[in-house]
């Protein structure tokens, strides 16, 4: 059976995922949904798929075994809460939100129904990223550092803080996720942020754009991680970094550097990205829409939820200037 998935978002990460689900056997793209009927018909062309402007007319018009989300932040919830009604499962590009009470009351409504979702933070899919995950589980983290590092986007949305959220949690979202993944829960946040300078070169523009972010883990260990979107364009980059008693573990999205103490194979040497995430990401999505078996999936809503909490708890500290506590991974910011 071929299965019928629907697109939501015209964007550059939707013709991502679309091109990707093309090449895949027994997989169709089947319909897009765009905030125009000229832009969703545009890319709909390109898959032989039908094109809408109204999330009800797609799925009233086909039937959908499955949805992507590829929408900005602030765009987030009527479409995740018309999916669950209608028990499509659905795949959602991050941040699950600008904030964190859509996200909560999403997760709600999806562990209710134990409806199949899926969450785009792709870098738990490479295989760097999983030696990383393996040799930070067999040793004690000292602490870690992290970084996003660039220039601001064109689109509006981003640069307006109820758009985006902000740059912490609309791009350094997967630095804080990979923490996460390899290092474990985070127990407190206190972040400081700033307008340097893009405020004054462009207008409308009322996110921070330089932070800095200090993360205490539940195992003891402490992160700082900082970003900034101020840079010329091509300057800058991402990274995480695990500081061991073995040395450092050195990773960016292009590889993980392992020190020549390390107690593994590839001591001192560099382990590539490996297979491309995004193909991995929906091959597990898609393997668990046929056979039921989530395993493959890495990261689901209730996960993502934690990092969108440690996000967002990161921008109210900048707001009152004081540390935010996060006693368990079932607490949330308001």
């Amino acid at each position: 059976m071929t299965l019928q998935i629907g697109i939501i978002g015209t964007g550059w990460f939707s013709k991502v995922h679309a091109d990707i689900l093309r090449r895949m056997e027994g997989v169709r793209v089947a319909s897009v949904c765009g905030t125009t009927l000229e832009k969703a018909e545009a890319m709909a062309s390109v898959y032989d798929a039908t094109g809408y402007d109204k999330l009800e007319h797609m799925l009233d018009g086909v039937r959908l075994d499955a949805i992507y989300i590829c929408v900005p932040p602030m765009s987030h919830g009527p479409i995740e809460e018309e999916l669950i009604k209608r028990r499509i499962p659905f795949f959602v590009e991050k941040p699950l939100s600008n904030g964190m009470d859509t996200p909560l009351r999403i997760m709600e409504q999806v562990q209710q129904s134990s409806l199949l979702t899926s969450v785009g933070y792709h870098f738990r899919y490479q295989d760097a990223a999983q030696v990383m995950k393996q040799a930070m589980q067999e040793q004690k983290v000292g602490m870690a550092l992290g970084r996003w590092m660039g220039g601001m986007p064109g689109v509006s949305w981003w640069r307006r803080q109820e758009g985006s959220g902000g740059q912490f949690v609309e791009q350094t979202t997967h630095i804080v996720d990979l923490l996460r993944f390899c290092a474990g829960e985070v127990t407190e946040v206190y972040a400081m942020a700033a307008q340097r300078s893009m405020h004054e070169k462009h207008e409308h523009v009322t996110v921070a754009d330089v932070a800095s972010v200090t993360l205490k883990l539940e195992s003891g260990a402490i992160a700082s991680i900082a970003n900034t979107c101020l840079l010329p364009d091509g300057e800058g980059g991402a990274g995480l970094q695990f500081y061991t008693d073995t040395g450092v573990w050195d990773w960016t999205p292009e590889r993980l550097l392992l020190p020549s103490a390390a107690s593994h194979a590839m001591a001192g040497l560099e382990v590539p990205a490996g297979h491309d995430p995004y193909v991995r990401e929906n091959e597990a999505f898609i393997h668990a829409l046929r056979t039921g078996d989530r395993s493959l999936i890495l990261s689901d809503y209730a996960d993502a939820c934690r990092t969108q909490e440690i996000t967002t708890a990161a921008q109210a500290s900048v707001e009152s200037g004081l540390p935010v506590q996060l006693k368990s991974s079932s607490r949330h910011v308001r």
